[in-house]
């Protein structure tokens, strides 16, 4: 699964670079690294990037606190 070209293509739109990206969201050159190699992230490093892009990927409930949320299931 690549999700590196719409990450590409939402920083132009969003006026910012990968360096911005870094300190906005918290992750390290070595994720920025492996983003731009099409490689494998940490969901920790997927989860920094949702909530400072304002992202929402679908089937996941996003939350900063992780005691917001206790993951009921049906």
């Amino acid at each position: 699964m690549l999700i590196t070209g719409n990450l590409w293509k939402l920083l132009i739109d969003y006026k910012i670079n990968k360096t911005e990206l870094k300190n906005i969201s918290g992750i390290s050159y070595n994720v920025l690294a492996k983003l731009a190699h099409n490689e494998f992230i940490s969901m920790e490093s997927l989860l920094k990037l949702c909530l400072a892009l304002k992202w929402d990927i679908g089937i996941l409930s996003l939350s900063k606190n992780k005691n917001e949320s206790k993951g009921d299931f049906l």
